[in-house]
């Protein structure tokens, strides 16, 4: 059941809700299920339904890296071995500790540099691009891999004998961060260099398999490799399957975690959420993104600019009741959904009044993001064809023929199921390259 939450409000908030409420009259009328947009800090249960129980503490790669003394990385190096660090503000051990401090002041390692992903060092960054800077603590220069360049240089490489990859990733074959990895690798490669990933998570779990696989044409900067949008594997395991299946050939070491199982979300790690990137902010949002994300292009707000990204949708063309009556008859596995006007302070609707719905995450072992995603885009499709631009959901969801069905009208789960051969051809390959039980 959906329960209002009092907080201060503005009074342009004050009249946004009076709107709202005659919003809500006509759309309670209709059987839709209505509460106000409230921001409240929740978390839907990790396997909501189930009996699963976490395991012990999980320790990501970095901890096994200190609690082995660093051996892996040193190797049989008689001096220093001067390594490059590609981190965020993700890269921490369990205690807290940066992995650029650890690694600074670790025996028999010199770190001679430090590399940044989308989002810059500090993850707070949501720009088109991030420049160079230094690092305050260390002195380093801090290179981004997200500014004039999207790849180290042999310039950046210069005198390293190691590159070391800490970033966590959300699970998600558009998230940037894993094509980062992949550039680096290919460049690690071809400067002779070792490449080492230290691994964490997939904080959706390592299980569930979701979502078209990427044209194999249409590779890119969010899309580095044929596979579905939700892959349920690691970095460390993505390494090695991007170093095998593309031929990298990198000198490639993962250090693995302690302590992981398949079966376990983020918050089963007993591991603190560190936002990731500006707008993935609880483990909620990360379930959510992958479906919500691919709306964007076509011409959505998904709750950018707003206190609940990927929690809220909708567009200043979008007429709220009928919208939120729509996607209820579908009985969209998983969530819940209540109608909600917003005024986001960030593109593409910046300072516009929005209409859509709230997604409450009822369910996490039910919700299949993809499933999710394509039944709004369905509805989207049907209610507002000229101004859901359906075509540009390409750029995130790579799959042509997932476009040409959802633009003739057929079922979504018609359109998941179809997903199942190359999903499974996928497993197999998938299967070779799994470190978790």
């Amino acid at each position: 059941m959906f329960r209002y939450r009092s907080h201060r409000i503005s009074r342009r908030e004050v009249l946004a809700r009076a709107a709202l409420c005659a919003l809500t009259a006509a759309a309670i009328a209709a059987g839709v299920c209505i509460f106000a947009f409230a921001r409240a800090e929740r978390q839907a249960p990790a396997q909501a339904g189930s009996s699963y129980t976490a395991g012990p503490h999980t320790l990501t790669g970095i901890d096994a890296l200190e609690e082995g003394n660093f051996a892996a990385l040193r190797g049989k190096r008689s001096g220093p071995v001067r390594v490059g660090l590609i981190t965020n503000q993700t890269g921490v051990d369990s205690q807290g500790r940066r992995t650029i401090d650890v690694l600074a002041r670790a025996p028999g390692v010199k770190l001679a540099a430090i590399f940044s992903p989308e989002h810059g060092l500090a993850g707070n960054e949501d720009e088109p691009s991030v420049a160079n800077s230094i690092d305050a603590a260390t002195h380093l220069p801090v290179f981004s891999l997200y500014g004039q360049t999207r790849r180290p240089t042999p310039q950046m490489l210069q005198g390293l004998d190691a590159l070391v990859f800490d970033v966590q990733d959300a699970g998600v074959r558009f998230y940037t961060y894993i094509t980062t990895m992949a550039y680096a690798m290919e460049e690690a490669a071809r400067n002779h260099i070792s490449f080492f990933v230290l691994d964490r998570p997939d904080p959706l779990g390592g299980e569930v398999i979701e979502g078209p696989v990427l044209d194999r044409e249409r590779t890119s900067f969010v899309g580095y490799f044929p596979m579905p949008v939700r892959y349920a594997m690691t970095t460390g395991e993505l390494a090695r399957m991007f170093n095998a299946e593309n031929k990298i050939g990198a000198t490639l070491q993962v250090i693995a975690m302690k302590n992981w199982r398949r079966a376990e979300s983020y918050d089963q790690t007993g591991l603190a959420w560190i936002a990731p990137s500006p707008n993935l902010r609880t483990v909620n949002e990360a379930f959510l993104y992958p479906g919500i994300e691919i709306l964007q292009a076509a011409g959505m707000s998904v709750g950018r600019g707003t206190e609940a990204p990927f929690e809220i949708l909708g567009a200043p063309w979008i007429r709220g009741g009928e919208f939120a009556q729509a996607l209820n008859a579908s009985k969209i596995p998983g969530v819940g959904l209540g109608l909600a006007q917003f005024s986001p302070k960030e593109d593409p609707y910046k300072g516009q009044l929005c209409e859509g719905v709230t997604i409450e995450l009822a369910n996490r072992a039910a919700l299949r993001p993809m499933l999710l995603g394509l039944t709004i885009a369905d509805v989207l499709h049907r209610l507002y064809p000229e101004k859901f631009q359906t075509q540009k959901m390409m750029a995130l969801l790579g799959s042509q023929a997932t476009i040409d069905r959802l633009q003739r009208g057929d079922n979504p789960a018609a359109i998941v199921a179809g997903w199942a051969s190359e999903l499974d051809r996928f497993r197999m390959m998938r299967a070779k390259y799994l470190l978790y039980p």
